[in-house]
């Protein structure tokens, strides 16, 4: 039957499953053996999902070219999956770029905070913008990930602070979920820095009592879909006790507790999101020892933020004690006013010179551990049978080129497919 499936990736140099047992996460020994086909194919279904992936010769014995509505030859080139980025804020307004050099110049982050710079300077600036322009921004920011290879994405709310603000960045979010390629996660984080002329406690309880039966609400009738609730817990900010009563509450109304922990100070963040279940901590360059061991006994995922030391200049997370220790690494590029990098290649690359970790062990926690960390593996992270059809197609005969080419991605990254729909065709990428 013609068009009985709707895409043909035809003979791959290499076809990166990354697995092949339907595993929720890769450990590290897992990650060290990814499994990789040569001379493949992948097979998507109109339904946007995986059908058959195998050997290039058995793919065609077993499908006839009639029978798909598109084929791609991918000779020579390499197939991965879509790249999965566990971190981010991207509904914001207003540039930050003075900021960068105050940081140059020798200002800490809590530095630039305190003199009302920082969050604050970007929750003055988003709540003074109106829903279409965040949202024409957003869009851009959007656009821009999936060029550089990233299919899901994890958004947040929290430059806001207030219910009228907060609840406008989510429906930014909603929108961009309904409307564009991109596959979203939800996050509220109305607890991203506490509100001025509140403190903490003030802040908390107005979050409990006000911002999540409201989240709930919507959530119901269906007018927003969020996934994941988060607090920036740190010296300052949300303490220990006001994170665990926020956390508590937004699991209660079915959220996923996806938090910020242990950045810039020890906090027993670790501790405490292991203890409420939570699916994963962001971070964590502070993470004591105990915190280590208790986030691999909970398989609570750390999603890990290279691009964040880097610019703020801060000791780099221990990746390699977590792996060793059985920790579910993950990998986010932190997209931010504070630190501008959507480029999840970038991300890998800085994690495998700064954080120690491998090739394989960077693509592995940018893709099905990434997708761990945000509950949906199930579905993205690796080309399986039955999962999401988002891939990308290099050009290039070995996968690695994408994390060797430092900031290559613009010229490497040829085919960006959603549900096995081609939505980017780059044409200016050249052969070698």
């Amino acid at each position: 039957m013609a068009g009985e499936h709707r895409l043909l990736l035809d003979n791959a140099q290499q076809l990166v499953l990354i697995c092949t047992e339907g595993e929720k996460y890769l450990l590290q020994a897992g990650m060290r053996n990814l499994a990789v086909l040569d001379n493949a194919s992948v097979v998507i279904g109109k339904d946007g999902c995986v059908k058959a992936v195998g050997h290039a010769d058995a793919i065609r014995r077993q499908f006839s070219e009639a029978s798909f509505e598109k084929i791609i030859d991918c000779s020579g080139k390499c197939v991965l999956p879509g790249l999965v980025d566990a971190h981010t804020h991207p509904v914001w307004a207003g540039d930050r770029v003075h900021e960068f050099a105050m940081k140059l110049a020798g200002a800490s982050y809590m530095d630039i905070h305190q003199a009302g710079g920082g969050i604050h300077f970007t929750v003055e600036h988003t709540q003074k913008a109106s829903e279409e322009e965040l949202f024409s921004t957003f869009k851009h920011r959007l656009l821009r990930m999936l060029r550089a290879g990233t299919t899901l994405v994890e958004c947040k709310s929290g430059y806001g602070l207030n219910l009228e603000t907060e609840l406008k960045m989510l429906r930014v979010i909603e929108q961009a979920r309904r409307l564009l390629d991109n596959n979203i996660s939800s996050t509220y984080c109305g607890a991203h820095s506490v509100p001025k002329g509140k403190n903490a406690t003030e802040a908390t309880d107005d979050i409990i009592n006000n911002h999540l039966p409201k989240l709930k609400e919507l959530n119901l009738n269906g007018e927003i879909h969020v996934n994941n609730i988060d607090v920036f817990c740190e010296k300052g900010v949300f303490d220990l006790n006001c994170t665990r009563r926020i956390l508590q509450a937004g699991k209660e109304i079915g959220l996923q507790i996806n938090f910020h922990g242990d950045e810039l100070h020890p906090m027993k963040s670790a501790e405490l999101g292991a203890e409420l279940g939570a699916q994963a901590i962001s971070h964590l360059e502070e993470i004591s020892d105990e915190g280590i061991a208790a986030m691999a006994s909970a398989k609570c995922a750390a999603v890990l933020l290279p691009t964040t030391a880097y610019m703020l200049r801060l000791k780099q997370p221990q990746a390699r004690k977590m792996l060793k220790e059985g920790v579910i690494v993950a990998l986010g590029s932190d997209f931010n006013p504070n630190a501008y990098c959507y480029s999840m290649p970038m991300v890998m690359h800085l994690a495998c010179v700064n954080m120690k970790m491998s090739m394989k062990e960077a693509l592995a926690a940018a893709t099905i551990n990434a997708a761990y960390a945000l509950g949906s593996s199930h579905m993205h992270g690796s080309i399986e049978n039955g999962k999401q059809g988002d891939l990308i197609i290099i050009n290039s005969s070995r996968w690695e080129h994408l994390i060797y080419q430092f900031g290559g991605h613009q010229e490497l990254i040829e085919y960006v497919i959603v549900k096995g729909k081609v939505i980017y065709k780059n044409e200016r990428v050249m052969g070698y």
